[in-house]
This record gives C-alpha cells, sequence and structure tokens, in this order.
C-alpha cells in the first residue's frame, strides 16, 4: 500500500483545482527530464494535454509554476511524515520516531519521484527568488530532522560519541539518492523502507 495517497487529489475539488494539479504534475514530469533551462511551456502544457496560454488562467508565470512544484515537492514529504509522526502513540521513543520518520520519508521520494527528481535537478539552477524560497521550505522539513536525532541522542537512545550533524546530511543524502536509482522491478520499495531504517538504527543506537 503507497505511503502517499493520490497528491492532493479529494472529493468536491473544483475543476479549475483539477486543472492546476495537473498542470503541476505536468511541470514536475518535464522538469525533472530538462531542468529549469531546458524546460518550456510548450512542454509542460503538451503533457498535461493543454494549451500553453491556458497554462497562465492558473499561474501568473513560468517561474511561479517552477516555485509551486518546487514547494510541492517538499510541503508533500513534510506534510506526510509530519502526519505519521502524529499518529504514534503518545509513548513512542526516539527509535520508533525514527523509524517511522526514515520510512516514510523514503516513500514519499520514491512515490513522488517526479517531484523529488524535479527538486534534485532544480536546486541551484534557479533564480535567486524561487531558491529563497525553496531554501526556507527545506530549513522548515530540516528543522524536524534535527529534533528527531537531537531526542534520541538527549534520552540516551542514539550514541553520542559521534557527529549526528554530520550523520543526519548522510542518511538524508542517501536516501535522496534512492530516486536514482530504485527500480520496481529490483523490489519492494516498502521492503527497502524498512531495511534502510533498520540499518540506519543499527548504527545509531548506543551500545551498552
Amino acid at each position: 500500500m503507497k505511503i502517499v495517497d493520490e497528491p492532493r487529489r479529494r472529493a468536491g475539488q473544483s475543476k479549475s483545482e483539477t486543472t492546476r494539479e495537473r498542470i503541476l504534475d505536468a511541470a514536475a514530469f518535464v522538469l525533472a527530464r530538462k531542468g529549469y533551462a531546458g524546460a518550456r511551456l510548450d512542454d509542460i502544457a503538451r503533457v498535461a494535454d493543454m494549451k500553453a496560454g491556458s497554462l497562465y488562467y492558473h499561474f501568473s508565470s513560468r517561474e511561479a509554476l517552477v516555485a509551486e512544484v518546487m514547494a510541492v515537492g517538499v510541503n508533500q514529504t513534510f506534510e506526510t511524515v509530519t502526519a505519521r509522526l502524529a499518529a504514534l502513540p503518545e509513548a513512542a521513543g526516539a527509535e520508533s520516531r525514527m523509524r517511522t520518520a526514515l520510512e516514510t520519508h523514503l516513500l514519499c521520494l520514491i512515490e513522488l519521484n517526479d517531484y523529488a527528481r524535479a527538486n534534485s535537478k532544480l536546486n541551484g539552477q534557479v533564480p535567486s527568488s524561487i531558491q529563497s524560497q525553496h531554501n526556507a521550505n527545506e530549513a522548515k522539513y530540516g528543522k524536524l530532522w534535527r529534533k528527531l536525532f537531537r531526542d534520541g541522542e538527549t534520552d540516551g537512545t542514539f550514541r553520542s560519541d559521534m557527529s549526528l550533524s554530520a550523520i543526519r546530511m548522510f542518511v538524508l543524502g542517501a536516501m535522496a539518492w534512492a530516486i536514482e536509482w530504485y527500480k520496481p522491478e529490483n523490489g519492494s520499495a516498502e521492503v527497502l523502507a524498512r531495511d534502510f531504517a533498520t540499518f540506519v538504527l543499527d548504527g545509531l543506537r548506543k551500545r551498552s
């Protein structure tokens, strides 16, 4: 079962909202493959099965569309991980919370592949105004991960003899790279996420 529901598809949406989401999906698809400089509005409109001029009914500019794709990529993952953590029992410890976050984050990256790929490709390519907005979104999500690592170290669950800040960056980087090599035919994404979380936690866990 997918960790992420059909993105942004809700009952009662207007035709305009549904069309806007179709444009975003098309833009993520094109941007993930062509990058910022190579992606044209004509390409996005073709994938969305509409005329290029119609895009402006939903987005004021190409830059606004790109910024929204990047925001969706970060925010969907952030919101999904946050919701999964909130659903844990109140007494859930640092290890349980970390496992949930690791598995959910990795599955989000795999299942929201075009958005994740687009973010990876666009990061550093886009104008400074879009990059600043993206950095702010990523910083909000990064704060959640810093807390997960810090809580585990504070309560004695995780080791304190190494730089958890550096380990956090290694772990997030490793998960980000999965969107480049993962193929469904190589095995279940759920099993991959579970095995990766176990691998990380085995290294983080404080030794007796």
